[in-house]
């Protein structure tokens, strides 16, 4: 089990990619070569998970890592939400597992979402609306979220823009629509004792992401997928004001290193008293490492 009180942070927002990052069949590559050109990744094939691991170990970094289910809109192969599990506990020093089911799966997901939080250990979900094709608060959704809230644990939602399928024709097929944080809003009312994060900075809609964050108390904002020198003024203003709580690091690895992002933290203009709870004293309490 990761050691908190030895962690220099928490990163909160990590992908686990595929051994050999292989999905040659059906486009994946295509994807992860053109995602690395957008964010400037220095890799040539993504990381796997002990790679991750490793990389993390030698930042003295925790991770919390998940794969994204979106087999359905994407048509591309889901990384097994168990064998992410079972790489996470042999990394359990660094690693923290999450799990992704696309909403669609219906009853077989929540089935799914039930077990790998009693059998696996899996701390939370990762969703991608984006990705997965789906307004969050659709009822479709619901039971899986359910499930989550009943199991205690925590719902990740993409939102803003994304660098998936940036640059490619049509955008890959992805549709921003979906990704707007207000849609969490409703999810928060619904479900008032599920905790979730709204990952990024919000673009075109951080507004609507700090307006949620600050009215509903479950609702979490993570930083990852940007460097923080692009972090909008607001954002900063509410990380060191009326969210200072309710912020969390994360990098979006393997597209931006934790010791790239942190190097820019930084140099951005956080209270000194605040970057503890941001960088690991926030996401230990949500998780429940500490009280």
């Amino acid at each position: 089990m990761v050691d908190i009180a030895k962690v220099r942070a928490i990163d909160i927002h990590t992908h686990a990619e595929e051994p050999c990052g292989c999905h040659a069949d059906d486009g994946y590559d295509d994807l992860q070569s053109t995602m690395a050109k957008y964010f400037g990744a220095p890799w040539e094939h993504p990381p796997t998970v002990p790679q991750t691991a490793q990389h993390y170990r030698e930042q003295n970094i925790a991770a919390v890592i998940f794969p994204v289910d979106a087999e359905r809109e994407t048509g591309y192969r889901r990384y097994k939400n168990e064998e992410v599990a079972e790489l996470a506990a042999e990394n359990d020093d660094v690693l923290i597992p999450f799990a992704s089911i696309d909403p669609w799966k219906g009853k077989m997901g929540v089935r799914e979402a039930r077990r790998l939080v009693r059998d696996f250990g899996i701390k939370g979900f990762k969703f991608h609306p984006t990705m997965q094709g789906f307004y969050p608060n659709d009822r479709m959704a619901y039971p899986l979220y359910e499930a989550i809230q009943d199991e205690g644990a925590v719902a990740l939602f993409h939102t803003g823009q994304t660098g998936v399928g940036s640059g490619m024709p049509g955008g890959n097929g992805m549709r921003l629509k979906y990704s707007n944080p207000m849609y969490m809003d409703d999810i928060a009312v619904d479900f008032p004792d599920l905790k979730i994060i709204l990952a990024h900075p919000s673009f075109p809609w951080q507004e609507e992401a700090l307006s949620v964050a600050t009215h509903k108390p479950n609702v979490y904002i993570d930083l990852s997928g940007w460097s923080p020198k692009y972090f909008p003024p607001i954002l900063v203003k509410y990380a060191n004001s009326l969210l200072k709580k309710k912020v969390l690091f994360g990098s979006d690895w393997p597209m931006i290193s934790p010791e790239k992002w942190l190097a820019a933290f930084e140099q951005i203009d956080i209270k000194d008293e605040i970057r503890p709870d941001i960088l690991k004293n926030n996401a230990a309490k949500l998780l429940g490492f500490v009280e």
